[in-house]
């Protein structure tokens, strides 16, 4: 009985950290490291004269039934790093669109490629 109840807390904790969202980066933290903690972003996007920021983003599922599986949302996590391949900040958001419909003409006008 323990072992079982000490393997479904180990497989609960392995769950919980498979998603890229799921791990976080701090302020300061090298862009080197982010990649070995988050993996590959999906997007990058230019930062103008800042840097870059690196896209990450998990397709949520809810409604899941043997039949189909819909898309709710898509959970995206933008860090931004500078010239010296430091990270500034980051911002998470929930989206409706895919990664490759990121429109960084649009991101600019809104001032969302100037880290604040």
């Amino acid at each position: 009985m323990k072992k079982a109840i000490i393997a479904t807390a180990i497989l609960a904790l392995f769950i919980s950290c498979a998603g890229t969202n799921s791990a976080t980066v701090a302020v300061g933290e090298s862009k080197t490291k982010v990649l070995k903690i988050l993996g590959s972003p999906v997007r990058t996007l230019d930062n103008k004269q800042n840097g870059e920021i690196l896209v990450y983003a998990d397709q949520v599922f809810v409604n899941e039934d043997s039949q189909a599986k819909r898309s709710n949302y898509w959970r995206y996590n933008y860090v931004y790093v500078n010239k010296e391949g430091k990270v500034t900040s980051t911002r998470q958001e929930k989206q409706n669109y895919p990664p490759q419909a990121i429109d960084s003409v649009r991101m600019e006008s809104m001032n969302l490629l100037t880290v604040k």
